[in-house]
């Protein structure tokens, strides 16, 4: 995901060996501070739902879920300063066709 000035703020893990610990795992790509925490595990989420809120360079930056899904981890709290690669949260895709 890109913020007003094009610098990725945050990148979901689908995969590789940083993955294995968290694949559907949104990592940040900044350093910065947690202000909101907006959804809780077992929470289900629609794409572009708000996840949590960021503050990075004076900004404000809402990381929002890439698709539908379930929210297995919450790995951060508000006030908490996260560093660039740190998982922030999980969301276990909704599996597509499940129904048909």
């Amino acid at each position: 995901m890109q913020g007003a000035f094009g610098a990725e703020v945050f990148h979901l893990v689908r995969g590789g060996a940083d993955a294995a610990a968290a694949p559907g795992g949104y990592e940040a790509a900044l350093p910065g501070t947690v202000l909101d925490v907006a959804v809780a595990p077992g929470e289900a989420v629609a794409a572009g739902q708000t996840l949590l809120t960021l503050e990075s360079m004076k900004m404000e930056i809402a990381v929002s879920a890439a698709g539908d899904g379930t929210v297995t981890e919450i790995a951060v709290v508000p006030g908490d300063h996260v560093e660039r690669g740190q998982i922030l949260a999980v969301v276990e895709p909704t599996e597509q066709g499940a129904n048909r």
